[in-house]
């Protein structure tokens, strides 16, 4: 159902977007800090909505959809919007670039093995992926506004980078994982047979 705590959660992270993106639009260091804060706690849910659904068992079809989706709406909204507003670095778009297209092919991979009924699970070098790239992200939304002795948006784009390392080697992890699969037909439903009426 809709309505259950853990699928409110992953909707929160839908309804996070808008709001990190008018923190965009705020002046420093209002904004950037603000936007952190929001961004992190989106973050907080992607790991809590999935706990909570499989400790009160309410893991569903619905979930195992909007989950990836809202991680990867966030994700690539708050990208861009870095990018657009010249909070990263010229050689940090290249990894952000890498993350967004694994998260394309990954995706398409996935909807591909559902059809043909194939589960791919996430691995827990995906899940350590997932908690770099959104511990970067939070250090680039504060960027410039941190203290300058913590070189707060430097370590962001480093971060960044070994996302991005990880993010290739998940990716190809899937990839392989998928390659026998996806040259198969997808399943066809057979009608049932019925049994013919016994003589009496």
């Amino acid at each position: 159902m809709l309505t259950t705590l853990p699928n409110l959660l992953t909707l929160s992270r839908i309804v996070a977007i808008p709001l990190v993106i008018a923190t965009f639009y705020m002046a420093s260091p209002d904004g950037p800090w603000l936007g952190c804060v929001i961004f992190s706690l989106a973050a907080v849910t992607d790991w809590l909505d999935g706990r909570l659904a499989r400790m009160w068992h309410q893991q569903s079809d619905l979930g195992r959809f909007l989950d990836p989706v809202a991680d990867k709406l966030l994700v690539a909204t708050t990208l861009f919007m870095l990018a657009a507003y010249d909070r990263l670095s010229v050689a940090s778009i290249l990894p952000a670039l890498v993350i967004l297209m694994r998260e394309i092919m990954v995706s398409g991979l996935r909807e591909h093995l559902a059809g043909l009924r194939v589960g791919m699970p996430v691995s827990r070098l995906a899940k350590w992926k997932t908690f770099i790239q959104m511990l970067a992200i939070g250090f680039l939304l504060v960027g410039d506004a941190g203290p300058a002795a913590l070189h707060v948006r430097a370590v962001g784009e480093f971060l960044l980078w070994i996302a991005a390392v990880l993010t290739v080697k998940t990716g190809y992890d899937y990839l392989r994982a998928g390659l026998s699969h996806i040259n198969r037909p997808a399943p066809q439903h057979t009608p049932m047979k019925t049994a013919k009426p016994s003589a009496t």
